[in-house]
């Protein structure tokens, strides 16, 4: 929600004004430790990263942070237990970093994304994937099996789910 890191208290304080729930992961520019501290300050602002939110039947995991390796052995562990307990749920999963080999992690001419991502995608196959963090593919889509995958960007995408 930053551009390399300016502007969290702005925009937190922004979006906390709004006075509903809003479920936040970082990106990779926020410490762990840092937006941590900062969105406490925030009450109606929810640090989502590496938690389980369920709402109106839907499960929705949030993994922040990174986006820089095509590894994660932190996530894989994670997913691990998210497979393991919401393999039958309708699951949207929500990463700062996008999967590999997508549209959305292309960049010039070369995939970026994380393979670990893309392998939970393919196990797991949830309704939908939204993630970031490359500037140059908001707006993107591409769909991993029945999986769509989304980055929104700065502008954001209204997302019905059924």
């Amino acid at each position: 929600i930053t551009l390399f890191g300016r502007g969290l208290r702005y925009i937190l304080k922004q979006l906390n004004n709004l006075n509903k729930k809003i479920y936040i992961i970082p990106g990779n520019h926020e410490s762990d430790r840092m937006f941590k501290e900062v969105i406490s300050d925030y009450p109606n602002c929810i640090n989502f990263n590496r938690k389980v939110i369920k709402k109106d039947g839907y499960v929705f995991l949030g993994y922040g942070g990174g986006g820089f390796s095509a590894q994660d052995p932190e996530f894989r562990k994670i997913s691990r237990d998210w497979y393991s307990k919401y393999q039958d749920d309708k699951v949207v999963l929500v990463t700062h970093g996008p999967p590999a080999n997508t549209t959305l992690d292309l960049l010039e001419k070369r995939h970026v994304g994380n393979m670990d991502y893309r392998k939970f995608v393919e196990r797991m196959k949830p309704k939908l994937m939204i993630c970031g963090h490359l500037h140059e593919n908001v707006g993107m889509q591409d769909k991993i099996g029945k999986t769509i995958v989304i980055h929104p960007g700065w502008e954001g995408m209204v997302i019905e789910l059924s």
